[in-house]
């Protein structure tokens, strides 16, 4: 593995920075607070906008760079990917590529994911913008858009459980270039984690950093991963 240290090092840089872009795409799309009895045009589709309301007081631009800073920072995942199957190497081949593969997927899927809020935002400016008797042209795009993301969030979330526990029980097996303790370190955990702690968070952070759980888990992942594997 020294061969390959300054490798290893970038590689985990590189992913805790994407888990951090994402992060702040999160955070752009969707720490908001609105009063609905401000838009009346809305307040009917409470129900079906399902929180989404919220995107209404964000500018196009501030929506725009949400979107992009997570699709842009989805190959810097990637390099983490590369960087965890360097650091399972000594495990099960095929269940280190599994792992990854899984990994891998999941965040395909998510960049779409991701950059769909955009367009949901874009749905929600519209719907309180057109007269009432075009609202049911808008309503019926949302009513579609959500389809598309349960769709697509089942298999993210399946994705990331079963390849979370696998990495767990690899690095258990002691055949891994991580230490035993990291077994307790995964995306997972770190969600499960992150939802405990954002309880007892003062009230301003859990609004700064609300949707944006799923990708600190990851950014604390990432520099678990990359501090124990820095001198290989």
């Amino acid at each position: 593995m020294e061969t390959i240290l300054l490798p290893l090092r970038i590689s985990g840089l590189l992913a805790f920075l994407g888990a951090f872009l994402y992060a702040i795409g999160d955070v752009l799309l969707l720490a908001s607070k609105v009063n609905l009895d401000e838009y009346p045009k809305l307040k009917p589709y409470a129900k079906l906008l399902s929180d989404a309301e919220k995107m209404i007081v964000l500018s196009p631009n501030r929506m725009i760079w949400g979107a992009l800073l997570g699709v842009f920072g989805t190959p810097l995942y990637v390099a983490g990917y590369w960087h965890v199957y360097q650091g399972l190497g000594g495990a099960n081949a095929s269940a280190v590529l599994t792992v990854v593969g899984l990994f891998g997927t999941a965040s395909i899927l998510g960049a779409f994911v991701h950059g769909t809020f955009y367009y949901m935002g874009e749905y929600v400016h519209a719907l309180n913008n057109v007269g009432e008797e075009s609202q049911a042209v808008i309503v019926k795009m949302i009513e579609r858009h959500k389809k598309v993301l349960i769709i697509t969030y089942a298999p993210i979330m399946i994705l990331i459980v079963i390849a979370s526990i696998w990495f767990s029980i690899l690095v258990a097996s002691g055949q891994t270039s991580f230490p035993l303790w990291l077994t307790w370190i995964n995306p997972l955990t770190m969600t499960i984690a992150w939802l405990v702690i954002k309880r007892i968070l003062p009230q301003f952070l859990r609004d700064t950093t609300e949707g944006a759980g799923f990708n600190i888990a990851f950014m604390v992942f990432f520099a678990c991963t990359t501090i124990t594997l820095w001198n290989g």
